[in-house]
């Protein structure tokens, strides 16, 4: 599940299960707020997983708790 944040000072921190993922500034900030802006929730989060390239590549473990 992605989620986003925007800030007063043009950036859009993108995360994914609480953990961030990428920062986008300038106008790929501002292409990204028109889109989500816009889109329902399922296109929203295609959107987001769009924008955050292919950060996942099967090789996550679950962090071990002791």
């Amino acid at each position: 599940m992605f989620t986003y944040q925007a800030t007063a000072g043009d950036r859009v921190f993108i995360a994914w299960n609480g953990h961030r993922v990428i920062t986008l500034t300038g106008r790929k900030a501002a292409t990204f707020l028109d889109r989500v802006a816009t889109a329902d929730e399922q296109t929203a989060q295609l959107v987001m997983a769009k924008a955050t390239g292919n950060f996942k590549r099967g090789n996550e473990r679950p962090q071990q708790r002791d």
